[in-house]
């Protein structure tokens, strides 16, 4: 049956801040066409919540051209537990007004409640909905006082479906390991090679509290080096069907905020046993390279490893080394960072491109409170260590990829970490933006572009104004990189074959990766059944990164607005980074938030949008106020609960229309 005559269909529904749903035709594999999505009004969701498989009616009514539909069936439910805001203003009920704002309708709380507060942020459930009734809900926890540092953090991990603390049996069984861990066994020690005369060391943030990944260092008699990438050898510890599997499993990475870290891992393991703390043996999983002084890489080989990490490095402190020919180890880490650099530039004339852009941190006082927003500096041991994961993560990628063969109906690899071609019509905006910025950026025939070609662009915009603008954009328009057993890939890295193996502390695939890995060196064969897990594990996982990363940006707002609402009335610079018929985006200098300039508090004149050239144009005066304008504007409005800011243009460099 065509689309056109089919008048029942079945899809994920995506539901905006309005209320108004969308359901995709589209099939699996198929490129969506958002112009054929069927529009369901809000009276006709039928309680349909954003992400839910539903069962939707076309009706014979279109609505600016646009197919209309109704929820018939819930087939899936997305998400049924909800964090927000409790109002017990009325007497008689509780009402929780939730944070998701694609949840388009307040929670009603069954009575026989704990002492619930005004402005208590809680944890809720959907336990009953009734079309055309409020959902009711039953009380899950009472988080704190909205405003509070630790409720708001909470919430946020709440809200995207994590939870700081560990079912009791997978803290007892990670407690168990702790015990029993060292000193190492005979057993332990079986079929490893032992590095610990090898000089070793690990370099990472100075507030690092575990160590995942270690590098080792020797010089050979034939005047090669033997570079070591040894990973936290997570495997020995979590092993299939156990409570720690599961549990890691379902949260697929661990969630990174201002001020804290919700492991993927009890801290028996990532903190403890699984850590390459310095001065201890550990157990670990080595990619081991023999290279020369160009890079060339003459050999590899993997293997599970005993290590004994020498130095606990900060990036900052090797950094020193680097700098200072006297300093502890310097003659080691400058020749490694001179091997870093010839593949950092080997990358980018493969097309690897450089999405580096300015990132922020916030000096917190013991309450929580943003004292001071301090820039993230990148030194070259940020990139060095990159560069030796990078190596690690492709040259395991391209052995799992040779090795899969034994499957009948050939698979494509087990478990990559792909990122697809951008999307053509995407790329088709991002140029239009970068031409009205005064840039160019070429494609071939079909329309595509080349990481070369986008390195270009971004280095000629380093340094201006703009710089942030473009490369937010840029990244804006690429495919998301996502986990799956088919390789087909990295665009961003300009690698043939790519996956996660260096941190299995922390992303569930890199512990399934290195479960593979092992496997095939000791000639394990996985039938259909392992791929299909192995398939359900990425998609998951892929999702689970995404709900991560979205609470590290809710915090890193939410600290952005907290920062600046006792500044209200500070005059800021910025540099526009959106243009709506509503008003102009603007990301403030200092701290990196983005806020609003609303065209209706703007009193010189009436502007209007024109979408062509990304700009608003006064009515009167002819003003015109483009994307990437460095502008001066003062704040007058941080709404914490919406994540907020409003600002008042007072100064824009823009020149009138010609």
């Amino acid at each position: 049956m065509n689309k056109s005559q089919e008048t029942t269909v079945q899809g994920t529904i995506a539901i905006n801040s309005k209320g108004v749903g969308f359901v995709s035709l589209a099939k699996v594999g198929e490129k969506r066409d958002r112009d054929e999505d069927i529009m369901v009004q809000t009276e006709s969701l039928n309680t349909a919540l954003h992400g839910d498989t539903v069962e939707v009616e076309i009706l014979k009514e279109k609505i600016f051209n646009r197919s209309q539909g109704k929820v018939t069936k819930i087939v899936n439910r997305a998400k049924t537990v909800f964090v927000g805001t409790a109002d017990v203003s009325d007497p008689k009920a509780v009402w929780v007004v939730t944070d998701d704002k694609k949840m388009y309708t307040d929670i009603f709380l069954s009575p026989g409640l704990p002492k619930i507060f005004q402005g208590d942020k809680v944890q809720v459930e959907i336990v009953e909905w009734v079309a055309g009734k409020s959902p009711v809900g039953k009380l899950v926890k009472i988080i704190g006082k909205a405003g509070e540092h630790n409720t708001e953090m909470e919430s946020i991990i709440l809200e995207k479906g994590f939870d700081s603390g560990f079912p009791g049996e997978v803290a007892a069984e990670a407690d168990k390991f702790e015990k029993n861990a060292f000193p190492l066994k005979d057993s332990d020690m079986e079929n490893r090679e032992d590095f610990r005369e090898t000089l070793t060391f690990t370099i990472d943030p100075k507030d690092a509290k575990d160590f995942d990944d270690a590098l080792s260092f020797k010089k050979l008699e034939n005047g090669h080096y033997e570079i070591g990438v040894h990973i936290a050898d997570v495997s020995h510890y979590v092993r299939p069907g156990t409570h720690l599997d599961d549990e890691a499993r379902k949260r697929g990475c661990s969630v990174y905020l201002v001020d804290r870290t919700i492991p993927m891992l009890p801290h028996a393991l990532s903190n403890g046993i699984c850590s390459l703390n310095p001065h201890e043996d550990r157990l670990a999983f080595g990619a081991i390279f023999e290279i020369d002084d160009s890079g060339r890489v003459y050999s590899r080989r993997f293997t599970k490893t005993v290590i004994y990490s020498d130095k606990r490095f900060t990036y900052e402190n090797a950094q020193e080394s680097i700098d200072n020919p006297a300093a502890e180890y310097s003659d080691t880490l400058n020749l490694m960072n001179k091997i870093a650099k010839i593949y950092i530039k080997q990358n980018a004339e493969a097309g690897a491109i450089s999405f580096e852009q300015d990132e922020v941190r916030f000096v917190l006082d013991d309450k929580g409170v943003p004292l001071s927003v301090v820039k993230k500096q990148r030194l070259d041991t940020h990139k060095m260590i990159e560069q030796y994961m990078l190596l690690a993560n492709r040259e395991v990628a391209q052995y799992i990829f040779e090795k899969d063969t034994h499957v009948k109906d050939k698979i494509e690899g087990l478990m990559y970490r792909i990122h697809e071609s951008p999307n053509v019509d995407k790329i088709k905006d991002f140029i239009s933006l970068v031409r009205a910025l005064g840039y160019n950026l070429p494609t071939d025939k079909e329309g595509n572009v080349n990481g070369r070609d986008l390195n270009v662009l971004f280095k000629q915009v380093e340094g201006k104004p703009e710089e942030n603008l473009i490369k937010t954009a840029g990244v804006r328009s690429m495919s998301k990189a996502i986990y799956s057993t088919e390789n087909s890939g990295h665009f961003g890295l300009g690698f043939e074959y790519y996956t996660h193996f260096t941190s299995p502390i922390r992303r569930y695939p890199d512990l399934l990766v290195h479960r593979i890995l092992y496997g095939y060196l000791h000639g394990e064969k996985f039938d259909n059944g392992d791929v299909a897990q192995f398939a359900a594990d990425a998609a998951s996982s892929t999702e689970r990164e995404i709900s991560a990363s979205e609470a590290e940006r809710a915090s890193i707002k939410y600290k952005q607005v907290e920062y600046w609402a006792p500044r209200i009335g500070a005059e800021l610079n910025g540099v526009i980074s959106g243009v709506t018929e509503w008003g102009v985006y603007v990301e403030e200098d200092e701290t990196k938030a983005e806020g609003m300039i609303r065209l209706k508090d703007m009193k010189d004149d009436s502007y209007f949008l024109d979408q062509k050239i990304y700009a608003v144009i006064g009515e009167k005066t002819g003003n015109k106020i483009t994307l990437g304008d460095k502008v001066r504007m003062k704040l007058i409005k941080a709404d914490l609960d919406k994540k907020s800011l409003d600002f008042e243009l007072m100064q824009s460099e823009s020149n009138k229309i010609t």
